[in-house]
């Protein structure tokens, strides 16, 4: 059984009318980059729970999520409208195997977004741990309009701080974009218009690819690279080049 805790909302950032930002204060133990937690709500007298990653590093003193709402759905409404000052629910220990820890040694880490799926790679940038065995880090931000693109100010501001090593691209897919690429992740690896652009080869040979996102992105994702780029999903008995984690 879970153990959780009452978390309050410091502040609700809505980004558009469907993506939104949560910072909670709540006292859960200590976590890892890349991790998440689950948030609950009492609804109609029963407890609804989804797990959500952390944005922020470990070391801050708040917690944040980044959140889309889904109209139809049992809990995203819900804490769409919660407000600074509001309590909800918080598992007071994380969970999950995305973490830096977790990827082999490799020259270029490769970490594939799409939507608020960019939110554990901010956790695990924002952090800066584990991350100086790469030589190259490429964040990926994927999502179907650039105001989609939340959290593009900070991975500017990351992208200065690691001071050439990180290289950050967004990709939208309903609209031309200045400074994105157009389409999906998928065929931007396939043509090789994504190594073009960020200057780097994505092979067996050098890389380490993280996925994180929607189900079908990964699979494609996946099946691309495994039958294209000679690469194999990583497991810690049998270590490979594919890192996924399916994200709604």
């Amino acid at each position: 059984m879970a153990e959780w805790c009452e978390g309050k909302v410091v502040s609700v950032t809505h980004w558009t009318e469907a993506l939104f930002s949560l910072v909670v204060h709540a006292p859960v133990r200590p976590f890892v980059a890349g991790q998440f937690a689950k948030l609950a709500l009492e609804i109609n007298g029963e407890k609804v729970q989804r797990a959500y990653s952390y944005v922020n590093a470990p070391t801050s003193p708040h917690l944040e999520f980044y959140l889309v709402n889904v109209p139809q759905g049992k809990l995203s409404p819900s804490l769409h409208r919660l407000q600074q000052g509001d309590s909800l629910q918080i598992t007071a220990d994380a969970a999950g195997f995305f973490v830096c820890e977790e990827v082999p040694d490799c020259d270029t880490l490769w970490m594939l977004a799409t939507g608020t799926a960019i939110g554990p790679y901010l956790s695990i940038l924002q952090q800066g741990e584990g991350l100086e065995r790469f030589n190259n880090i490429v964040l990926v931000h994927a999502a179907r309009y650039a105001e989609d693109l939340s959290y593009l100010p900070l991975m500017q501001q990351l992208q200065q701080q690691f001071n050439g090593k990180l290289r950050i691209q967004t990709v939208v897919s309903r609209e031309h974009a200045e400074g994105s690429l157009y389409g999906r992740v998928p065929a931007l690896i396939e043509n090789g218009t994504l190594e073009h652009e960020t200057g780097l080869t994505l092979s067996a040979e050098t890389s380490h690819v993280m996925l994180c996102g929607n189900p079908q992105m990964v699979r494609d994702t996946q099946h691309l690279l495994k039958t294209t780029r000679n690469m194999s999903k990583h497991l810690r008995r049998k270590p490979g080049h594919i890192t996924s984690e399916h994200y709604w």
